[in-house]
């Protein structure tokens, strides 16, 4: 257990906390500035997993050196690694199927299915 941490490991989980916390606030950002469901949709779930993910390694290293190795962050971590990605998804077909209105500059790939066929021509 140490009663200060060196310069270095300070700076060290000071940076990804500090990256965590603007990937946050970006997608956090996007989340109100963007135009419709899909593209609101994209911008929490990459930002802010990889927001709180910063601040877990950050909160990682930080207890790892002052007080030991702690499992609760890295199974925050797991847990937010794997349910994310399945609600984005979930929510993105949700989506699909109520047939929210996009904005012109949202692409629908729908429309088109064979110019994105892996079928030969």
């Amino acid at each position: 257990m140490l009663d200060t941490l060196p310069f270095w490991l300070e700076l060290t989980i000071c940076f990804f906390i500090v990256l965590g916390a603007c990937f946050a606030l970006i997608g956090s950002i996007g989340l109100l500035r963007l135009p419709d469901f899909m593209t609101r949709l994209h911008a929490p779930t990459k930002n802010t997993t990889m927001g709180v993910g910063g601040v877990i390694l950050g909160s990682l290293i930080y207890f790892g050196a002052t007080t030991g190795f702690n499992i609760h962050e890295l199974l925050i971590a797991i847990f937010l690694f794997l349910t994310a990605p399945i609600s984005a998804h979930l929510l993105a077909k949700a989506g699909m199927h109520r047939q929210l209105k996009l904005t012109e500059n949202t692409r629908d790939l729908r429309k088109k299915p064979e110019q994105f066929s892996d079928e030969q021509s």
